[in-house]
């Protein structure tokens, strides 16, 4: 439990319709940044001249947002997914290796726990 959240995640702070509001900060503190990212963010989703496709480059970014738990990369990349023609099934096929890296993860990390502790010597 945190002081500025109790016992909320970040999806309980998710609203789709109202959070653009709260850009405003960004557009009148760093307006230059905001800019700078758009135009970055833009050309990393450009819909042509990339190598890699549209559809593949948006499942990239939805199995980001599902490791990260970002409720609004997951939400704007599984869309985007979709709109770039992925399917249901891509959609829950990125879902599960986006799981098995996060579980790859903890597993090989926890290999750290022994190395650190100096709890097993070879």
């Amino acid at each position: 439990m945190t002081p500025i959240t109790g016992d909320m995640t970040m999806t309980d702070f998710f609203d789709r319709e109202n959070d653009r509001k709260y850009d405003r900060a960004y557009k009148e503190t760093t307006p230059d940044i905001l800019k700078a990212f758009g135009e970055f963010n833009n050309a990393v989703f450009a819909s042509e001249g990339r190598e890699i496709p549209l559809k593949y480059r948006e499942l990239i970014a939805y199995a980001v947002g599902l490791t990260t738990q970002c409720a609004y990369c997951i939400d704007a990349h599984s869309n985007a997914a979709v709109k770039a023609g992925a399917t249901e099934t891509e959609l829950a096929e990125t879902a599960w290796t986006a799981s098995a890296l996060r579980a790859g993860g903890a597993y090989a990390h926890g290999r750290l726990g022994f190395k650190l502790t100096g709890t097993h010597e070879h």
